[in-house]
């Protein structure tokens, strides 16, 4: 596990985005973890999750020109990893954009803000659920011309859906575009293994992914 994964997990637990216990998720399966990225709200959590996001880019080997947030989550994690990028050991500067929910029809106008969309771009998410707003990010910005080339988001969930495939396959499967996920559901059990306190949720999880997990 690289060393910004296991930061991640870390900041998850401690902010109580990843929670333990029984949940019913929208496929009616009941989850033995729930995870909410949005319980990241102080400026300290936020910088250090952008730096996870910032490395694991980086570790990807991708070649890549500018970065987009799809609205609503999307908009502050892009800036955010904008600014670790560009105070990364790379000090690379990199244009961003996100999108509105709806067009406006005043001033500039448009469904787009910021950088123009160009070139090769990595899509900038919290989780990749139903995959509606990683797709619709795709589109948008194939209409204007640049080319997705993957998306970023924080956790890969390894669960098969209705397809026989996961979420995470089934979207480079119909887009072609790559999904690169902070971490997966098996580093987190590979984590909680190092803690003996975990023991019963750390069996209730591969008990969850044994029935509903990709193999």
């Amino acid at each position: 596990m690289h060393s910004h994964q296991r930061d991640f997990i870390e900041l998850a637990l401690a902010h109580e985005v990843l929670r333990f216990g029984s949940f019913t998720l929208k496929s009616g399966r009941v989850s033995p973890y729930f995870f909410n990225l949005g319980r990241i709200s102080s400026g300290a959590a936020m910088l250090r999750l952008s730096r996870a996001y910032a490395a694991a880019l980086q570790a990807s080997g991708l070649s890549f020109d500018m970065l987009f947030g799809p609205a609503y989550k999307g908009i502050p994690l892009v800036a955010t990893v904008a600014c670790a990028m560009a105070d990364a050991a790379t000090g690379r500067d990199l244009p961003y954009a996100y999108n509105r929910k709806e067009a406006k029809d005043h001033g500039e106008g448009g469904l787009l803000v910021g950088a123009e969309p160009r070139g090769r771009v990595v899509i900038v998410d919290d989780v990749l659920t139903a995959g509606t707003a990683l797709r619709e990010a795709i589109g948008l910005l194939r209409n204007a011309g640049a080319n997705p080339v993957a998306a970023l988001v924080a956790l890969d969930r390894q669960e098969v859906g209705p397809s026989g495939r996961s979420a995470v396959a089934d979207l480079e499967h119909e887009s072609g575009v790559r999904v690169i996920p902070l971490v997966t559901v098996r580093d987190v059990m590979a984590y909680l293994e190092t803690d003996p306190a975990r023991s019963g949720t750390l069996a209730d999880m591969r008990d969850y992914q044994s029935r509903y997990g990709v193999h």
